[in-house]
């Protein structure tokens, strides 16, 4: 309907219009802020979203199920990988392998 207005992320139909503070799509349904294209992204324990080839730090320490390690405080873990599931992120933590992490346990490192 209007051509400065986003199309749906969900159906990508072109035809948004305004409702109040939302931009909402008539053909699904869906409903979105302006500018939120990221309603779906993995975001780390403060909130930032993370991407693939992120580095991240283990923000508490992680005990390994089946084993009788712990991932430690501090650890820095290069080159993230996005997946679905629970456990959000594939990665290689350095002395251990690789392994999947949850994303509410681990900070973006800057840069």
């Amino acid at each position: 309907m209007n051509d400065t207005l986003q199309p749906c992320p969900d159906c990508a139909a072109d035809m948004t219009y305004a409702m109040d503070a939302l931009l909402m799509c008539p053909l699904c349904g869906h409903a979105w802020t302006p500018g939120d294209d990221e309603t779906d992204a993995v975001r780390d324990a403060h909130g930032t979203v993370l991407a693939d080839g992120d580095t991240v730090t283990v923000i508490k320490d992680l005990r390994l199920k089946g084993g009788s390690g712990v991932v430690k405080v501090g650890t820095k873990v290069a080159n993230i990988r996005i997946v679905g599931g629970d456990h959000d992120i594939d990665c290689k933590v350095p002395g251990f392998g690789q392994m999947g992490l949850k994303s509410q346990f681990v900070k973006k490192v800057p840069g």
